[in-house]
């Protein structure tokens, strides 16, 4: 899902995506808008790109992404009521990484061959992947999904802090600044600070967070040691998901105990979260930056936490306060400002020159 949230060329300056959960290597990039889960290695004018427009029009794919990742916090809820945290992230890679298996297998991609590839896919698989996924799904433990969606609208907010600092090339300006602070005063609009975080699961709220700032954490260390690599965003993200797969399926057997039975709902939840929100989403949104390019494609992090919170409270109940809302709205206008970047600087034209000065001008 961080998300969230669209991929660009390595040699464009990322703004990430994603927001939402963002899943990959096409996932948003640092100081950027979750994401996300937008990758600083995807190439807007790849392959998809010179082939020839869907059939689909972008508008309707934009439309199914962004309930796809807003969905993906009701499709967590759903499935910790019958399944231990560490299972829905496992159950979710796994269905992820059978679908873009499949769409490698179709395009003939091939995995990468070098080891230090590998090496550092392991460790994108654990920040963008494994690491995030589990901390939702703990997260939604004990706190409502319409939380969780806003918190990880905070990950473009993580991101520009994060770049900043990491990214020398990623120059602070006022509004930028000014974006940061706005985002995070709305966090707290959400946390309901003024009350004193009264009635507020600390646990629960700060594992949402911290996934949220996960994402960025890995998209800065993609964008360092990945960007340019050589391989297909489709083979580089599909093997990062295999990684991210092995290390929970390592993980889970010593934390959880095999399920008693697989009930109807709650499975179908975790295999669309992943089949979806993790495997065909990525494809949706790198066929999105291929066609109409990375500014407009993430976008769609900005409709993820409306459609979390829509969702928690039309489809489980869930309950608002006033701040919710409000505080959700100043963290998207927060992370807005923060994407935002200035207009490169107009060069004047010379006025051209009448026909008796350049005749004059002439030798």
């Amino acid at each position: 899902m961080s998300a969230p949230p669209a991929p660009r060329s390595p040699a464009a300056e990322t703004t990430p995506a994603p927001g939402t959960e963002q899943t990959s290597m096409t996932t948003a990039p640092p100081g950027s808008r979750h994401t996300a889960p937008t990758s600083p290695l995807a190439d807007p004018a790849g392959p998809a790109g010179r082939s020839g427009r869907p059939a689909l029009d972008w508008r309707l794919r934009f439309a199914a992404l962004s309930l796809i990742w807003g969905f993906s916090f009701l499709l967590i809820k759903v499935g910790t009521d019958a399944y231990a945290p560490f299972q829905v992230t496992l159950g979710r890679l796994l269905s992820g990484t059978a679908v873009l298996a499949v769409a490698m297998a179709v395009k003939r991609e091939r995995l990468p061959r070098t080891a230090r590839t590998w090496g550092h896919l392991a460790v994108a698989a654990f920040l963008l992947n494994a690491l995030p996924f589990s901390l939702f799904a703990y997260a939604e433990l004990t706190i409502p999904s319409t939380l969780a969606g806003i918190c990880n609208a905070t990950s473009p907010l993580w991101g520009m802090a994060l770049s900043l600092v990491a990214l020398s090339e990623d120059r602070p300006t006022r509004r930028r600044v000014a974006g940061l602070g706005l985002g995070f005063l709305g966090v707290l609009t959400v946390l309901g600070a003024w009350q004193g975080f009264s009635g507020l699961d600390f646990s629960g709220t700060a594992m949402a967070l911290l996934a949220s700032l996960s994402y960025p954490i890995g998209w800065i260390y993609v964008r360092r040691t990945l960007a340019g690599n050589g391989s297909s965003v489709l083979s580089l993200t599909g093997s990062q998901l295999f990684l991210g797969t092995v290390q929970i399926a390592l993980v889970t057997p010593l934390f959880t105990s095999a399920p008693d039975g697989f009930p109807l709902w709650p499975t179908l939840a975790v295999v669309a979260l992943g089949a979806l929100g993790t495997g065909l989403a990525v494809l949706l949104q790198y066929g999105l930056v291929t066609e109409v390019g990375p500014t407009t494609a993430q976008m769609v992090t900005y409709f993820i936490p409306v459609i979390a919170t829509a969702a928690g409270v039309a489809v489980l109940g869930e309950q608002l306060s006033w701040n919710t809302p409000v505080g959700a709205l100043v963290v998207l206008a927060g992370a807005a400002l923060t994407q935002s970047r200035p207009r490169a600087a107009e060069v004047p034209t010379p006025p051209e020159p009448t026909p008796g000065r350049r005749l004059k001008e002439m030798p």
